[in-house]
């Protein structure tokens, strides 16, 4: 499997680390951490040197109940960032956590060249004709509702069957509009209770058969944290044997806050399966 990324394939017949970089002054485990260019900058080149391949930028917190953010204030906390990184590390691949098709648009215009759409193009009906339009690789995530009220819906009657269906449904629609490059992501902390997610992560590898790349996102989520009666700053331990856990699963790109570990994980799973 191969991504276009402007003009650069990029394999995933090897495992990929994605960096996330949060904008945002809310979110859940580094949220105000990057406020001005030269804590960006680092965050970057760090992200960059320890071996990520792709470095996801976002602003617009999607931690359970978070706040209401408008497009002008997502727009301008993440498009000036946006060209800020393309001037400096030109050959980065930036891909952009957003619902809206107005910051996807804006962020590929300023040198982006994935989106990342928690909602599946259900909260923005304009998303995914934009995305063809921009021709980028496009990743999905299940989420039942809004951040502000996804956690009131978790009644599943067969969690992974109705995720499946979910996929079905959605990556049909991305066809008829011409998306090549999509990748899935089911959502680890979406409408989900910790029981679910690990309900989940124990048939994870039954995504293989819808034959796309597969996200997992796990990275110091509550999954994690609270099961070990700890907090996010102390969960890079569990999210790490978490990670081996996907890999084997199936997983093709790890969402992280901690790149070099991540890239670690791949490694020795990449060893053990040589």
């Amino acid at each position: 499997m191969t991504l276009n990324c402007n003009g650069k394939l990029i394999s995933l017949e090897h495992p990929k680390v994605m960096g996330i970089l949060n904008l945002t002054p809310n979110s859940f485990f580094d949220g105000g951490k990057y406020t001005n260019e030269k804590s960006i900058l680092a965050r970057v080149e760090k992200m960059l040197l320890d071996g990520a391949t792709f470095i996801d930028v976002g602003g617009y917190s999607t931690r359970p109940g978070a706040q209401e953010v408008n497009a002008e204030t997502e727009l301008k906390r993440i498009v000036p960032i946006v060209q800020l990184i393309s001037r400096t590390f030109p050959e980065t691949i930036l891909s952009i956590d957003t619902f809206r098709s107005i910051v996807a648009k804006e962020c590929v215009a300023a040198g982006a060249a994935m989106i990342n759409d928690i909602s599946a193009g259900l909260q923005d009906q304009k998303m995914l004709h934009t995305v063809a339009e921009l021709g980028v690789p496009y990743i999905m995530m299940h989420m039942r509702g809004t951040p502000q009220t996804m956690q009131h819906q978790t009644d599943y009657k067969d969690l992974v069957k109705e995720i499946l269906y979910y996929f079905s449904e959605r990556l049909a629609f991305a066809a008829s509009k011409g998306i090549r490059d999509i990748i899935i992501d089911p959502g680890f902390g979406f409408a989900k209770t910790l029981e679910q997610n690990y309900q989940l992560l124990k048939q994870l590898e039954l995504f293989q058969m819808i034959d796309k790349p597969l996200l997992a996102g796990i990275s110091r989520k509550s999954m994690i944290y609270k099961l070990l009666d700890t907090t996010p700053n102390e969960a890079l331990n569990g999210t790490s044997a978490l990670h081996m856990v996907c890999l084997e699963k199936g997983a093709t790109i790890l969402r992280v806050h901690d790149v070099k570990e991540a890239v670690e994980c791949v490694h020795l799973h990449e060893q053990l399966n040589a």
